[in-house]
């Protein structure tokens, strides 16, 4: 029989508490913890992920399938298209607002775990699992967000919620980090997810770099072909993206706003329990 325990490592606060947690003896140890680098994490959290390593007894395995990045800029023009993030859609003729189909979570993060859980068990690309195979995932997410709990989709995967088991939230996360004398996690997130809150927005353009990084982005996801023609020559517009839910350039939102007051608050934790953990 092979079996493995293995911690969903996303670096933010509650699973860096959870991987703390489990180093402590707090909660049952893990053979490893897996993080998926999507490519677009912001540099603290990068820097922390270093910092929680040292920390750590057990192997931490860095994965990625491709850079998130990457291929939003390489979308932009015409040059990948197998690509799908949730920007938010403004038509050029109704002004009627929308928002595209997440795929990313599924694609960035979720896959290259499971690709990797697959390597340490010894199976090849495209070989069957047998059936006494068992994997503990073991999931950094807090009692209060116990909506985001999932059965995993493969039978011998079992996602594991040892923080929803000890009633422990988010603000517990935190008070446990600070009584145990450790530095606090940053968020993790993608720099341009558009499922920020106006606040998280206002983190990020704290930083210069990673904020002209976004703003670029944003520009350039507008800066594809505004509109084809159809068969019969005629022309159809397409529908631009931005990044804000206010469907404006992103260096134009006034972020001063309360976030109840426009409506832009944070969906981070929507993302398939996967994302901004």
């Amino acid at each position: 029989m092979k079996k493995l325990r293995i911690l969903s490592l996303g670096a933010g606060v509650q699973s860096s508490t959870l991987a703390l947690m489990i180093e402590k003896g707090e909660v049952p140890m893990v053979d490893c913890a897996i993080f998926s680098d999507v490519g677009a994490e912001p540099q603290k959290v990068y820097d922390w992920l270093d910092y929680l390593k040292t920390q750590l007894s057990y192997p931490v395995h860095i994965v990625q399938w491709r850079n998130l990045r990457d291929d939003i800029i390489n979308a932009s023009q015409g040059k990948y298209h197998k690509f799908t993030a949730p920007f938010y859609t403004k038509n050029a003729e109704t002004n009627k607002k929308g928002l595209l189909r997440r795929q990313c979570t599924a694609d960035y993060k979720i896959k290259p775990v499971t690709q990797k859980i697959r390597e340490l068990l010894g199976y090849k690309k495209g070989e069957r699992v047998a059936k006494d195979t068992k994997v503990e995932l073991v999931m950094g997410i807090s009692y209060d967000e116990m909506q985001r709990m999932k059965t995993n989709q493969l039978k011998y995967i079992e996602n594991q919620y040892p923080l929803v088991e000890k009633g422990i939230r988010r603000n517990h996360c935190i008070e446990w980090i600070e009584k145990n004398n450790y530095p606090k996690p940053p968020r993790s997130a993608c720099t341009f997810c558009p499922f920020h809150s106006n606040e998280e927005w206002r983190k990020i353009k704290e930083n210069k770099e990673e904020w002209e990084e976004v703003v670029r982005i944003d520009k350039m996801i507008r800066e594809q072909e505004k509109f084809k023609k159809n068969k019969d020559g005629s022309v159809f517009f397409k529908d631009q993206l931005y990044l804000h839910r206010d469907c404006k350039p992103i260096d134009e939102v006034d972020l001063r706003e309360k976030d109840e007051q426009i409506g832009q608050y944070s969906m981070l934790d929507e993302c398939e329990g996967m994302c901004g953990i």
